[in-house]
This record gives C-alpha cells, structure tokens and sequence, in this order.
C-alpha cells in the first residue's frame, strides 16, 4: 500500500508532465500552513526559473489538471506559484479501510531487507546498571525494533566490558578476602568448583573497594596488572573466576534489563573479540597502515576535506596493551565473519565521536569493511538533574537504574492512586508499565544528541506530551469499545465513513501518515519522531472524541465506522509504543 504523500506526489507528477514540465518539480510535502491547506507542493516557483515563466501560470496549469481528482477535495494555485491541496473525503475514508485490513496498518516494508547490526548497552561485568546505561539501552532497543518492523534483519548486541583492568582488580581483590580459594595455590591441580565463591552483592561491592585501593596503593595496582595480563593470556585459575564473574553479573544484568523492557540477541563482550586481535594488528602491518610513534602503533585517519585535524588511531600500547579501539575494530572483524551486515549502527556517549570516526575510518582503509559499508554513530546527551548537571543521587553518588525504575513506578503508582478508579493491585501492576511509559517515552521524546533534564513530575503526568498521556489515550479508547460492546453485542465495526467534521478528517490525515512516518523514523534513527507522531495523533483522537458523540450517535452505520476509526487509532498507537519499547495497560 502506497504511503498518503506517495500517492499525492504520483498525482502531482502526472500533471506537471502533463503540462509538459519536468516531473521533478512535483515535490509534495505535508503543509506548513494547516489552516490553509494540508498538503503543499511549491516546484512551481524553482520551474518559473527553468521555463523563463509566471510560477502562477505554472501553478494555474498544474491546478487545472487535477480538478474532478478524487484524491483531492480541493488544489489550489496561490500567489505567487504555490499549489495548496486538500485531501478527498471520500478517498481519505477509503485510504483508513486500506490501512484497516492492511498488514502493519497498510505500510509496505524496504524494498531490499538488510541485515543489521545495532551495538547498544555497553554494561560492564560486576558492575550494576545505572542511570548512565539508561539512554543507550532505551535509544538502542527502539532502533532495533524500528529496524525490524520496516522489514530489517536486525541483531542487537549488548558489546559487555568484560576484558579489561576492573578483572584484574576483582581477582586480586578476592585474593586479599579468601586467599584459601583454589584459585591461589599453585599446587592446586584438581576442578575448580562450579559456584561463585562470591553473590552479585558481593562482587558489586568488591570491585569499588579494589578500584579504590588501586588510586592509593601502587603495589596493588601492579598487582590487578600483572593478573590482568596472566588472564588475557589464559591463566587457567584466574580464567575460572572471570567465568565466575561473567556467570553471576549476566544473570544480573538480564534481569535489569529485562525489568526496563530490553533485549538483546547476543551477549558478546570485549572478551570474544579477542582471538581476533592478532591477526588484525598483522594485516595493519603489513599493508603499511600501521606504524610505531613514540613506542605505540597507530593508523593514520585524517583525510583530505576534514575540516578539523584529527589524531591518528592508537591500536597498540607502548606496553603492547590493547585499547577499546583495538577491540572495538577486532568486534567488527568477527561480525563480518559471523554476520556479514550491510549496515551498522552503535548507540554510545556523543563524547565518543572521534572514537568511532577514528575506528570506522580504520576499518574502511584497511578493508576490514568495504568502503561502501554503512555505518553510523547515534551518539546521545546526558540525562541531567533540574542543576542543569548529570543526574545524581541526593547524596551526590551514581543511581542505581533499578532504583530509578522503582522511584518513577512509585511516582506513577501515586499518580493512579490519586484518581482512583481500580483496586490497589491493579494500581501497582499498572504503575509498573506506566512507570517504563513515562521513563522510556521522558528519554526517547528527546532527540537523541540533546541532553535533557529528568523530571519526575512532568514524566509522570497524564497530561501533555508525556508516556503516560499516550497510555491515558489507548485506556479512552479502550474505554470506548467496552462501552459500545455491551450496547451493541458486537466488538465489529464497520466501513470508516467520509468525515464530515474538521475533527473526524484531522484524525484520519494523521493516521494516514503512519506509514511514511515510520519508514523515516527508521532511515533516520530518529525514536523521537515516533513520540512526536503519536502525540499528534493522540492529540487528534482526543479532540474527536471531545466534540463526536459516539456510543450516543443513533446513525448505526456511521457509528460502525467511527468504531473502526478510533480501533485503527488504538491499534497504530498500541504498535508504535511497542517499538519505542513500552505497552499500555487496559485501562487507567
């Protein structure tokens, strides 16, 4: 099924041919004055220059061709060579029962499927999530999903730190509290057990006693080095208890992204890139890329055009370490290998920027990827406090995500209760899912490279252009087919009538935008304009509801049709939220 400005732009290149102009003039864009038209199309001012004419005779010309159009109620030339158009009732009506009966409500998916890869989360072992994991995570897993339903084969990976110095710290810090584990004595020849001589409380709390120490006592910190290097280089007791550490922070780290409604197809950390260092620092060598500056191996990066100097890649220590873009580019070998995508997109801090021009540039030079592989960096802003500065704890320290998860739910939970309208129960499995809404929503809202300011009040109320508004509006709605079941027997509607309101039409255009609204949210990698379109069209659908009377309409057929309208609005906006990564509860 064509998208709406689809078939208007296909109708405008036909007259503009017609009248014997070329079909690139006919550019159709949604108006920008809605109080005059809802369509625009302005080729008639950049022809004028081309065909040495008045753009309103252009426009006139144009105009005349698409009189007795169904597509059209109206077109219109305008001074001085613009042409407004407003969309048919008849075929706008017809256009909703399309997109009604329709598979994903009449959008058609890419032409031509590719296999992408978004890397999203960035959690680290034996760490807990907090509140900086909270955009990447969130931006992350509505890309991926946005991806999929255009029709993608999209494979999400949480890309763990895994593999640097905090294991180091960990197991020399173990060794100070239990030096009787097995781990520590050499002689030990026998299995290492098969439980974790540690809890996930333990080990969170044991890495920020030995990342401390480490700041203060230069020994130790040699210490966590040299254990570090013996574990890289698969030391058998120290590869034991990174298994043991991977094991308990996984099932952790699941569980909490889970509860924040995220998923990932692959678990792959720094770790599983490792195997693939070797050969790729080598072929950097040996295509002369790489060089020795001051002890290090590096690439150049800069290229004729930059508008900035940018510093070479280091891919190699002085001390022959490894660094995150060594690993970053030995990651991009292996899923070339596993994979072979077409596309990549990594969700990461903007402050990353020049780390990833500098890896993507790598691995273009160095044909680790074709020149022609696509590969974008969606870098976000922080989440702020209403200072103005990253958001804290009132204590001043790093939050727990799961601790923030628990203060929103708790701030909607109140929200529900203060209307309330269902039992405690309910209220508290449904301040779970408004909680997630009003969290999600809150970030996504915002474009992904502005920072923005958590607020838990605007977040959570169920007015303006909120996550809980748009769940208020899907619980209206269902509100309404209840009421029109019990009357009427039937769950059934029927055909959507032509709108004969300002209302009824406002909401049908919006609808009708769905399609090409959510192809570009995609080919973009922009969630936020998701949230914009449904709080459009949740603005829509209540504003109808307001001035149509529609369980009290005695018109049997237009009510039919009103009930098929406003269920297509439920079912668009019930799809929309699953890819921004939340559901709406029944009712409110």
């Amino acid at each position: 099924m064509k998208t709406m400005l689809d078939v208007i732009t296909e109708k405008m290149k036909q007259a503009f041919l017609e009248c014997g102009y070329d079909e690139g003039y006919a550019k159709v864009t949604l108006s920008n004055r809605p109080d005059l038209c809802e369509y625009q199309c302005n080729g008639a001012m950049a022809a004028a220059k081309a065909y040495k004419k008045k753009p309103i005779e252009i426009a006139q010309a144009v105009v005349e061709k698409l009189q007795n159009d169904p597509v059209f109620e109206h077109a219109d030339a305008v001074m001085p060579g613009f042409i407004n158009l407003k969309i048919g009732a008849g075929f706008l009506a017809g256009y909703m029962d399309q997109m009604k009966a329709g598979k994903k409500h009449g959008m058609d998916e890419v032409a031509q499927p590719q296999t992408v890869i978004v890397d999203y989360g960035g959690a680290n072992v034996a760490k807990p999530l907090h509140v900086g994991h909270l955009r990447a995570a969130v931006i992350g897993e509505a890309i991926k999903r946005m991806g999929r339903f255009v029709g993608h084969t999209v494979i999400g990976d949480v890309h763990l730190g895994d593999w640097g110095l905090q294991m180091g710290l960990i197991i020399e810090e173990l060794k100070d509290r239990q030096p009787d584990l097995p781990y520590f004595d050499e002689s030990f020849s026998g299995e290492y057990p098969k439980e974790a001589p540690f809890t996930i409380s333990e080990l969170e709390e044991i890495y920020p006693a030995a990342s401390a120490k480490s700041k203060v006592d230069e020994v130790f910190k040699e210490r966590a080095q040299e254990a570090t290097f013996k574990l890289q280089n698969g030391y058998a007791p120290y590869r034991a208890i990174w298994k043991h550490i991977m094991n308990v922070s996984l099932a952790d780290l699941k569980k909490n992204y889970a509860n924040l409604n995220v998923e990932f197809d692959l678990w792959k950390g720094e770790s599983d890139a490792q195997p693939y260092i070797p050969g790729m620092i080598q072929k950097l060598i040996d295509m002369g890329l790489a060089y020795e500056s001051q002890g290090a191996l590096v690439v150049d990066i800069a290229e004729e055009g930059d508008t900035k100097e940018l510093p070479p890649c280091i891919i190699r220590k002085s001390d022959g370490a490894s660094l995150y873009a060594t690993s970053d580019l030995a990651t991009i070998v292996e899923r070339e290998e596993d994979f072979h995508p077409d596309h990549y997109i990594y969700v990461v801090d903007k402050r990353q920027d020049l780390h990833f021009t500098q890896v993507f540039r790598v691995a273009k030079k160095s044909g680790i990827v074709p020149p022609e592989r696509k590969m974008d960096f969606v870098g976000f802003g922080t989440m702020n406090g209403k200072d103005g500065k990253p958001f804290k704890t009132r204590e001043g320290g790093v939050m727990r995500l799961e601790d923030l998860i628990a203060q929103i739910t708790d701030a909607a939970y109140k929200r529900i209760m203060e209307n309330r309208t269902v039992s405690e129960d309910e209220a508290k499995d449904t301040a779970r899912l408004v909680g997630i809404a009003a969290l999600k929503y809150g970030d996504l809202s915002n474009q992904a490279t502005k920072d923005y300011v958590f607020d838990i009040d605007r977040f959570t109320s169920f007015e303006g252009n909120t996550g809980p508004y748009i769940l208020y509006t899907i619980a209206r709605i269902n509100s309404i087919l209840k009421k029109y079941e019990e009357l009427s027997g039937t769950k059934e509607g029927g055909l959507i009538q032509a709108p004969e309101t300002e209302p009824e039409k406002t909401l049908m255009l919006a609808l009708a935008r769905f399609s090409e609204v959510m192809l570009a949210s995609f080919e973009e990698l922009a969630p936020h304009k998701i949230c914009a379109y449904i709080f459009e069209l949740s603005n829509a659908l209540n504003h109808f509801y307001h001035e149509t009377k529609i369980i009290s309409e005695e018109n049997k057929d237009r009510q039919a049709g009103y009930i098929s309208l406003v269920t297509l609005t439920r079912d668009v906006l019930t799809t929309c939220i699953d890819l921004l990564g939340f559901e709406a509860p029944e009712r409110m």
